[in-house]
């Protein structure tokens, strides 16, 4: 850790928060949500450019909020290239309503639900949406996860995988595990989702606000999944595209990772 404290103090970066102002300020950008795209990223340098250069192209009015878990595949310079130079930094990227970024790095490795619990404390948009940043799920759909909070209808809007759209087949026993749990978490919640485990989530900035992650890593969807519903939120589902990878290609998300969620499933039942 001193090791990456010293190449940020090196380049004159403050250790934990970076935040890069767009072209304009927020009151002169006009009228319209703002949509804060967080993003928690651990170890992919190999597709997190081109992640960016997507989400950035997308025509909305967005933030960034990207947390960084630590990693140790040179993600970590990566962003600290970003955070010094701007999103012109990104070879080719092309901004669309680009208002802002903030970049944030871990003091050490904690899990994706510690990284969102952090960008979530950082979102100043109107709707706040969760985006890996390993190119399974496309940016190009965020405008139709986002339009049922922006036409007043939802409070939270799940993507899911399994409804329709275009998605790569891959792993039998993922999608086993994946529609057990999605089919506890609604005998515990009441709900009828297709697909909860989904990374796809959109929220009112109010929702965010109230939720208080207390999961650190792959637990966070069944949590954060009982905790809206207990909140009688207004929930929708839309389908949305899906890239899968294999384990050679980055997965990380393994067998620990779903007995976990079980016991999440569980423990939020109880805590009602």
């Amino acid at each position: 850790m001193a090791k990456i404290e010293t190449a940020l103090e090196d380049r004159d970066l403050p250790r934990e928060l970076v935040w890069v102002k767009g072209a304009a300020s927020r009151s002169e950008q006009g009228e319209g949500l703002i949509v804060s795209v967080v993003i928690p990223v651990f170890n992919e340098a190999t597709t997190l450019e081109e992640l960016l250069r997507r989400v950035l192209q997308v025509d909305f009015r967005k933030e960034l909020v990207i947390v960084d878990d630590q990693s140790t595949d040179g993600t970590r310079e990566i962003l600290e290239r970003i955070a010094r130079e701007g999103v012109q930094a990104i070879p080719e990227a092309k901004p669309a309503q680009f208002i802002g970024l903030k970049v944030l790095f871990q003091e050490k490795n904690q899990g994706k639900g510690a990284a969102l619990r952090r960008a979530f404390g950082e979102a100043t948009g109107d709707i706040v949406v969760v985006q890996d940043a390993d190119l399974e799920y496309d940016p190009d759909d965020i405008p139709k996860l986002i339009q049922p909070i922006a036409d007043g209808d939802a409070d939270v809007v799940f993507g899911s995988r399994f409804t329709g759209t275009p998605r790569r087949v891959l792993y039998f026993w993922h999608t086993m595990l994946n529609n057990l749990l999605t089919t506890m978490s609604n005998v515990s919640t009441g709900l009828n989702l297709t697909d909860m485990e989904t990374c796809y989530k959109a929220f009112r900035i109010d929702v965010v606000r109230n939720i208080q992650i207390e999961e650190d890593r792959f637990g966070v969807e069944p949590e954060i999944t009982a905790k809206v519903a207990r909140g009688r939120h207004r929930i929708y589902e839309v389908p949305i595209s899906y890239h899968g990878r294999t384990y050679a290609e980055g997965k990380k998300i393994g067998w620990k990772d779903g007995i976990r969620a079980l016991y999440v499933v569980v423990k939020y039942t109880l805590k009602r």
